[in-house]
């Protein structure tokens, strides 16, 4: 599966540099693109991670001690939940920076080193577990590569609407790179099965907010439909293979 996930971790890398091109994407009522994008991420997160981290879940009981893991083992959910807040954080502290500077429109230099750090984390994460999946196999890696493809064609009109030309000067490169060194790493290193589950869980919360961010505010003027379309036939396609 080397070969395999490498050609995948090249593509999510082209996604990175080239996304900004996508000019369609820049419409207002919001793209449906990007609307059938969200749907599909937001199906790939209900149809595959969080019942991959029930299985995780099932898999270590009984085999950590008491402690601070040992909580981890029975609350697998509760990292998701963590996730989610972490990222939902992140864009409150992007909000507030916008209103405190004079450039309305742009985030301060501050806020855009730690928003963009930590989705450096977000996409080392998930060149990694492209690798680590619990289902490694041919198809698992193609829907994980397709779902989180789209995502990144999302968060990156999102990160450029943040910091406008920050983003596609220095933003994108640490991205491609990050997500780069977490494939990497996947092919150089083991950990347990409780570390993969923790890291998955931490996906599963970023991607729901970060698809939700996306979505709800009204001055989106998101697209209801093509989100359940996107969502109900990538979830069929799910169910079927």
């Amino acid at each position: 599966m080397v070969m395999t996930t490498l050609i995948y971790i090249i593509g999510f890398i082209l996604i990175h540099l080239f996304s900004k091109n996508m000019k369609f994407l820049d419409a207002v009522p919001r793209s449906r693109f990007l609307s059938v994008a969200g749907g599909i991420s937001v199906a790939y997160v209900f149809l595959f991670l969080l019942p991959e981290l029930g299985h995780f879940q099932r898999e270590l009981e009984g085999e950590l001690d008491n402690g601070g893991w040992a909580f981890i083992e029975s609350h697998i959910y509760i990292v998701a939940m963590l996730g989610l807040a972490i990222f939902y954080g992140l864009e409150v502290m992007v909000k507030q920076s916008k209103r405190r500077t004079e450039n309305k429109e742009k985030a301060g230099k501050g806020v855009f080193l730690v928003h963009i750090g930590s989705f450096a984390l977000y996409n080392f994460l998930i060149g990694y577990l492209l690798v680590h999946q619990h289902d490694i196999s041919s198809w698992g890696a193609f829907f994980y590569f397709f779902a989180m493809g789209l995502h990144f064609i999302t968060n990156d009109k999102s990160l450029r609407s943040s910091h406008k030309k920050d983003y596609d000067k220095y933003g994108r490169w640490l991205l491609t790179a990050a997500i780069a060194c977490g494939w990497i790493a996947g092919i150089s290193t083991e950990v347990s099965g409780v570390v993969v589950s923790i890291l998955v869980a931490l996906l599963a919360g970023g991607v729901i907010l970060n698809v939700m961010k996306e979505e709800l505010p009204e001055e989106r003027e998101s697209s209801f439909l093509p989100f359940v379309i996107g969502m109900v036939s990538y979830s069929v396609l799910l169910l079927l293979i």
